[in-house]
């Protein structure tokens, strides 16, 4: 009697389906609050295409929004959303970390004045006001736009406005702000009719990049769970580009405070930002723009690039 219970267990376990057995899990530190840049993140957990692979994969929210590289290069979580700028300077620093996708595949940071504004060029910035968040990178990203233009950093007055970019703007704190993404400040400003003009970073001297990626602590890249992780990732965003309409649905529906207008205009304006590819690698791009960092005083070397970006193998 004990073997056939025991048989019969076996023969039920066999039948399940692979989705209904116990899931590999792993804990993704998110860059900042849910918001439309992580869509295929979302689609491919409420769409099943983790599962799929055999997935459950945690997504975690932040205290603080620099933290989760640093977390992930302690071991303290397996993957982290960060950015591809971040990523060059952290691993200058000795951050063991390593690139294994990309989400959102174009600049995202800009420039932005007011439409109706004086500003009317980057030139007519110099003597002006310009708002930033965080330094180092953007005092880089402004540099450069302003030498296309004559100017320098000290043909402008840097104020530090606490992340409130549109706001400080809007006021006339400030005449410009650095570090605003195209796809949230813009539509911002336009739904309280006061709508932005962006310059953007890639327009105006700066080397195209990566705006989120995913990193994972170096010396893990071969975990099988990652390739099927991206492979997840893939199969989300195709998803996401064929049924656009579909896609916000599931994304809104996962939270009633992501069903505004905002977020429904920046929905449509990150959805072609989005690498249809995630797991492949630009070297060109990377290397291209550490030297460009290496170049403006951000990192003192250009490492080997095998060293902190892959593409996983299938």
């Amino acid at each position: 009697m004990t073997k056939l219970i025991a048989s019969l267990c076996l023969s039920a376990l066999l039948a399940l389906p692979s989705a209904a057995l116990a899931q590999e899990k792993l804990t993704l530190l998110l860059d900042w609050f849910i918001n439309p840049d992580h869509g295929p993140l979302i689609v491919a957990r409420e769409k099943g295409f983790f599962a799929a692979q055999g997935l459950e994969v945690e997504m975690i929210e932040p205290a603080d929004p620099s933290a989760p590289p640093k977390l992930v290069a302690a071991g303290q979580a397996d993957l982290a959303v960060s950015y591809q700028p971040q990523l060059h300077v952290q691993i200058a620093e000795g951050l063991p970390l390593i690139r294994i996708a990309t989400l959102v595949a174009t600049p995202l940071n800009s420039l932005v004045v007011l439409k109706d504004g004086e500003i009317q060029s980057i030139a007519d910035l110099k003597g002006r006001k310009v708002g930033f968040s965080v330094g180092g990178f953007e005092d880089v990203l402004l540099g450069t736009m302003l030498q296309k233009h004559g100017l320098s950093l000290d043909d402008v007055e840097l104020v530090n406005v606490n992340f409130s970019l549109s706001p400080s703007l809007i006021s006339g704190q400030v005449d410009a702000v650095i570090g605003a993404f195209r796809n949230f400040e813009l539509n911002q400003m336009d739904i309280v009719g006061r709508p932005g003009r962006a310059f953007y970073v890639e327009e105006e001297g700066v080397p195209t990049y990566d705006e989120l990626i995913v990193v994972a602590k170096a010396g893990t890249e071969n975990n099988p769970a990652y390739r099927k992780f991206v492979d997840a990732l893939e199969a989300a965003t195709s998803y996401m580009i064929n049924h656009p309409q579909e896609s916000w649905e599931v994304f809104k529906g996962t939270d009633a405070k992501l069903d505004d207008e905002l977020n429904k205009r920046a929905w449509a304006d990150t959805l072609p930002r989005f690498a249809l590819r995630p797991g492949a690698l630009d070297h060109a791009r990377y290397d291209g723009f550490a030297a460009f960092l290496k170049d403006t005083g951000m990192i003192e070397t250009v490492p080997t690039l095998g060293t902190y970006a892959v593409e996983l193998p299938r």
